[in-house]
């Protein structure tokens, strides 16, 4: 007695010695690239319907300037140079507050071949208000340009001569606090542009203003 198993067509060929007949499947309409920066064209009328893309709108929300102490190198690795490099102060001013940045964070730098440098820094904000908010910050990034300067911005004696315009300082940043007065820094995501003076780092952080 044959049996039809449509939904499994190997048991069916076995059972029955012929193979299933299955409809072609329809080919999938493509995306076009006007769908893509135009938006997606739904309708739940007559009329279509367009549904855009948000485009960010990047405001500056607040600087910060951190000293920091002498690199320390932890030495080659597999993916490049390790260094550490942690925080002895610093202050910061924005629109939602201003504070000082607690002493003993750190960035474990790597120095790519090229020496291009991944930024991976996590420290602490300390608000002005009483009692204090404590705001935990992570900052992850790229800083890259030509070997020159690069090299020029490894040699302290020649840091403060670096045009920041001839190299691209960039870091996305990210805070957590449980402080109800502050909890509006969790959802949010900035953007830093970062230089270097000396044995200073300053970074301006941008944030989208629908935020």
């Amino acid at each position: 007695m044959k049996e039809r198993n449509p939904d499994n067509p190997i048991l069916h060929e076995a059972v029955n010695g012929t193979p299933v007949q299955h409809t072609p499947a329809k080919t999938p309409k493509k995306r076009d690239l006007d769908t893509m920066v135009n938006g997606f064209q739904g309708s739940t009328s007559s009329a279509p319907q367009s549904f855009p893309i948000p485009k960010p709108q990047l405001e500056r929300d607040f600087q910060m300037s951190v000293q920091l102490n002498p690199k320390i190198s932890v030495g080659p690795g597999i993916w490049g140079q390790r260094n550490w490099v942690s925080f002895v102060s610093g202050h910061w001013n924005g629109r939602f507050g201003k504070g000082t940045v607690v002493p003993g964070g750190q960035d474990s730098q790597l120095i790519a071949p090229d020496l291009s440098t991944h930024i991976d820094a996590k420290y602490l904000l300390q608000t002005h208000d009483h009692p204090p908010a404590f705001i935990a910050v992570k900052m992850d990034g790229w800083r890259v340009g030509p070997r020159d300067v690069l090299e020029k911005l490894e040699d302290p004696s020649q840091i403060d001569e670096v045009d920041p315009k001839t190299y691209s300082f960039r870091v996305n940043v990210h805070m957590e606090t449980g402080d109800a007065r502050y909890l509006i820094l969790n959802t949010g995501m900035w953007v830093a542009s970062g230089v270097r003076r000396g044995t200073e780092g300053a970074p301006d952080l941008f944030i989208d203003s629908a935020h």
